[in-house]
């Protein structure tokens, strides 16, 4: 049990070095340079997932013995791709059918505090399936 909760600490080192890297590039895309906040969002995650590939699978993650690293990163990146569905998708729900929707939200919250509002929210739950979902298919089983 001691191990698991020092590998999710390194994770979450990992995920907020990540996450600052996604946040960062998405906040001065959306809010600085006008760039839509989907193709922000993606900016920004794609950047971050190879810096999150190259820190987790040093600091966090067992490495396999049967997969090599092409097949590793491979894997890696489609798990990151599905949560870069579930961040798309989460950044979707949260700007385009709740604030735009409700009047009353979007009346007193300014777009750029929902922009950030929706990335927290998305971020909590892709860093459950990234840290899930890599913990399944690409570390090392303990015989």
């Amino acid at each position: 049990m001691q191990a698991l909760m020092q590998q999710i600490l390194k994770f979450g080192v990992v995920g907020f070095i990540s996450f600052f890297i996604d946040f960062a590039i998405y906040t001065v895309c959306c809010n600085v340079l006008g760039i839509p906040y989907l193709i922000a969002g993606f900016l920004g995650f794609t950047i971050s997932v190879i810096f999150n590939y190259i820190l987790s699978m040093t600091f966090v993650f067992k490495r396999r013995d049967d997969l090599s690293r092409t097949k590793e990163f491979v894997i890696f990146v489609i798990l990151s791709v599905v949560g870069l569905g579930l961040n798309e998708l989460i950044l979707f729900i949260c700007i385009d059918i709740v604030y735009h929707n409700w009047a009353w939200l979007s009346g007193w919250l300014p777009v750029s505090f929902a922009n950030v509002g929706a990335k927290f929210a998305a971020t909590g739950i892709v860093m459950v399936w990234n840290f899930i979902s890599r913990k399944i298919f690409l570390e090392k089983k303990n015989a």
